[in-house]
């Protein structure tokens, strides 16, 4: 029992360090040579435009289903009218972030990891290599910087479709105009409120490619270590997201107490 929690200790150890030579690498890519400029719009459209519609449905469906759940307690205590900024304040501090960032690291991180993982297995990153390309500047920088670039505006999106979901139910159960309800919005948020969020939403970004990136780039045993790697970078992103969440929380809590 005691070996093998020490040899899983040694292999997570193992993989920490792994992850942190492939980031130092990557930051170390991201300044020399020329930029690929073509692969980095390409990597954006398909993990920001592409994902538009996932993202916009999910949010939708949390407004909806947030506010529904709220509604009845809060009517039992007469505070129906604090449901705009409640919700408004709940969805764009702490569930539309992780809650895409979640979304993205299932469809993003684990098509990176699939992607990588299938050209590593195929030698076509080898190919690459040989014939002078870099590919590591190429595959892994462009889709990083990609990912980190636009999580945060798909956050924004779906933080606006969940208030917006969230209005519908107001104004068919409560009768709330457009007006009212988004005033009342406007008047609860503060930039204390918009700025955390925003700028832990590119920390998650930054980790959903990070680890995608890396499952597949390093992806090992064949076509069977495709689905491993697929599989591992969205388990592994995840994680990694709860923990970056929880630090982000932290130390704004210790910023605003200041």
């Amino acid at each position: 029992m005691l070996k093998t929690i020490q040899l899983s200790l040694h292999s997570f150890l193992e993989e920490i360090g792994a992850l942190a030579f492939f980031t130092q690498r990557f930051f170390i890519q991201l300044f020399r040579g020329a930029f690929e400029g073509r692969e980095f719009v390409k990597q954006c459209y398909v993990i920001g435009y592409k994902s538009l519609l996932l993202v916009g449905l999910t949010g939708f469906i949390i407004g909806l289903v947030f506010t529904l759940q709220s509604r009845p307690t809060l009517q039992e205590f007469g505070a129906v009218s604090w449901i705009p900024s409640m919700v408004s304040i709940s969805i764009i501090r702490e569930i539309g972030p992780i809650i895409t960032a979640l979304i993205c690291a299932g469809k993003v991180g684990s098509g990176m990891g699939a992607e990588l993982g299938s050209m590593r297995v195929t030698e076509q990153i080898d190919a690459m290599e040989v014939s002078g390309t870099n590919p590591f500047k190429f595959l892994v920088v462009t889709r990083i910087l990609a990912a980190t670039l636009m999580l945060p505006l798909l956050v924004i999106f779906g933080d606006a479709i969940a208030v917006f979901g969230s209005f519908l139910v107001e104004h068919f159960k409560g009768n709330v105009s457009f007006m009212l309800y988004f005033n009342q919005v406007f008047e609860s948020l503060e930039f204390g409120d918009l700025i955390p969020a925003t700028v832990k939403s590119f920390f998650f970004g930054f980790a959903i490619g990070l680890v995608g990136c890396y499952k597949g780039y390093t992806c090992k045993r064949g076509t069977v270590g495709v689905g491993m790697a697929a599989n591992s970078a969205v388990v592994y992103t995840s994680v990694l997201l709860f923990v970056l969440d929880f630090i982000a929380v932290f130390v704004t809590d210790l910023f605003y107490d200041l």
